[in-house]
């Protein structure tokens, strides 16, 4: 896994709208990525939703979000439009960005099915990861406090 000082590896991935999302051009401010293992299922849309309750906040850190899971556009798309997500969800079908960021998961609910570990990382616009969180096993949430007191002092 990434970890606070190293450079994040730049992607390019498809949004739920079918755009592609290139993080080369969100160099000019604070990028969280939070990696999330799938779609619809409770905990990752209860983490979405919290993430979407402090964009304002995150925003007022000059820090945007984006998630990134291993699932369909269309199936991004829907579940934005379902819980209301109020950022781009990107999908990394072929499981290269969670590769590169080390936070492949393994075996997740059924054998041979490989996801996002659930985590997150703020990256500075020098490309820096200046945080880093992976959660143990999928049902653990990040510590939301953290991340803004880590975006507020940062």
């Amino acid at each position: 896994m990434l970890s606070v000082g190293d450079v994040a590896p730049d992607f390019q991935l498809t949004a739920q709208d079918k755009s592609i999302f290139d993080s080369r051009d969100h160099l000019d401010s604070r990028l969280l990525v939070a990696f999330y293992p799938a779609a619809f299922t409770g905990v990752c849309t209860e983490e979405m939703c919290t993430l979407t309750d402090m964009m304002s906040d995150l925003e007022n850190t000059g820090c945007s979000v984006v998630g990134i899971s291993v699932d369909a556009p269309f199936s991004n798309a829907a579940f934005a439009q379902q819980s209301g997500i109020a950022f781009p969800l990107l999908s990394d079908v072929h499981r290269s960005v969670i590769d590169s960021f080390g936070v492949t998961y393994h075996d997740f609910v059924i054998p041979g099915y490989t996801v996002a570990t659930r985590s997150i990382f703020v990256i500075e616009p020098d490309g820096r990861v200046s945080y880093a969180w992976a959660a143990e096993n999928p049902g653990v949430q990040p510590d939301y406090e953290s991340v803004i007191s880590h975006c507020l002092s940062a």
